[in-house]
């Protein structure tokens, strides 16, 4: 789904190959590969997973945009890659609940830790994802030593259900609140190029998708 959200600090945008070098340099990182359980990648294999996520119908991408960093005037479809400084995503494959997803966030650039942009980009991916495909349960799965992460999704509500000594994880579960439109309508200043139409096509293939894999 082609689609940006614009909230008070960030931007959120698809992952395009335009950003894939970029984010082949922070996963470079060895502290990022271990906050986000990563493995690292050359750069053909980033563009290929790029192409793979974008093309999965059980996930949802965003490039996260500081909206302090973008140069001249926002467009929809430029992947203002000067702005770039992480990534939000949703898995959505429980073939035992279609209603669930698994959520995970990274700010990579240390220059836009500590503002909020991690805070605000998971509500307008919650609310997204509410509001477009019908999800009411979240669930992280944080490593023990991404304090960060662990402290944002605590804060944000989620409840520690389980830890995984063999894994060093930390799985959380959240139930997500029924009434919530307008909180929906809160998380985000504007939505582009998002409508009905896509919509119903993007759930359509999910849908097909699981089927598909019910099936086997």
């Amino acid at each position: 789904m082609k689609v940006s959200l614009e909230g008070k600090k960030v931007i959120l945008v698809p992952y395009m190959k335009e950003h894939v070098e970029k984010y082949h340099e922070w996963m470079q990182d060895p502290a990022l590969l271990e906050a986000t359980a990563s493995e690292p990648l050359t750069l053909d294999e980033e563009y290929d997973m790029q192409l793979s996520w974008t093309q999965d119908p059980f996930k949802q991408t965003f490039i996260i945009l500081d909206k302090e960093l973008v140069v001249g005037e926002f467009v929809h479809g430029d992947p203002h890659v000067e702005a770039m400084v992480g990534d939000v995503n949703i898995y959505m494959n429980d073939l035992d609940d279609a209603e669930m997803a698994e959520i995970e966030i990274m700010i990579a650039e240390t220059k836009s830790r500590g503002k909020g942009l991690g805070k605000e980009s998971v509500l307008m991916m919650m609310a997204f994802a509410v509001e477009n495909f019908g999800i009411h349960l979240f669930r992280a799965k944080i490593g023990d030593s991404n304090r960060a992460s662990i402290s944002l999704f605590q804060k944000l509500g989620f409840e520690k259900t389980s830890h995984s000594e063999i894994f060093q994880e930390v799985s959380q579960i959240e139930f997500f609140w029924q009434d919530c439109l307008s909180f929906v309508h809160s998380c985000y200043v504007s939505i582009q190029k998002c409508n009905l139409e896509n919509r119903l096509d993007f759930n359509a293939e999910r849908e097909e998708a699981r089927e598909e894999d019910i099936l086997g």
